[in-house]
């Protein structure tokens, strides 16, 4: 069927709409299934749960489309995707996947920590120097900048830097070690 008239295809679409939006509206909320949502939605493959009753599925033009269906509504044949929000328990882990036993995961995690303290233990020393450098903003001027202004503006400038940095490395090491900052 042509389409002549170029008002025709946009009237067919809207009718099309409409008649959807009224099965919708006249159809009882318990009927909508899992299939007919794909089917209004344009899926071209089978949905994939993304988060609770949210799905996802692929259309003819390759786009995604997402969709709710409604709970007491039967959902089998929906894939659970990856990352779909089920948990990890729910997964068994193969036969030969290696295992840790607890003593020496232990022994894992105190070197970790051990590790992470002596790093807060160097930062903190590292931010002391670059404090004293800094000197809060007013380093004692080198004799090559007292000539030259703009040099001991640009080693204020580094030495602010070195100070934000330290102070920054300070606090990821306390927060991963759980101390108070």
């Amino acid at each position: 069927m042509p389409f002549d008239d170029p008002l025709r295809l946009p009237f067919l679409l809207l009718c099309a709409g409409v008649a959807a939006a009224v099965a919708l509206v006249c159809a009882p909320a318990g009927a909508q299934s899992l299939q007919n949502k794909a089917r209004e939605s344009g899926c071209v493959d089978t949905p994939r749960v993304v988060e609770g009753s949210m799905y996802k599925c692929t259309t003819v033009s390759g786009a995604s489309a997402y969709f709710n269906v409604p709970d007491g509504v039967d959902k089998s044949a929906a894939k659970r995707g990856p990352g779909a929000g089920s948990p990890a328990a729910a997964q068994p882990a193969p036969a030969n996947f290696p295992r840790v036993d607890a003593n020496t995961q232990k022994g894992r995690d105190d070197m970790r920590r051990k590790v992470l303290q002596d790093e807060l233990v160097a930062e903190e020393r590292l931010l002391l120097e670059a404090r004293g450098a800094y000197n809060n903003g007013a380093p004692t001027a080198l004799p090559e900048e007292q000539a030259q202004p703009q040099r001991y503006a640009e080693r204020i400038a580094r030495l602010r830097q070195a100070v934000q940095l330290h102070e920054r490395n300070v606090e990821a090491l306390r927060k991963e070690l759980g101390l108070p900052r």
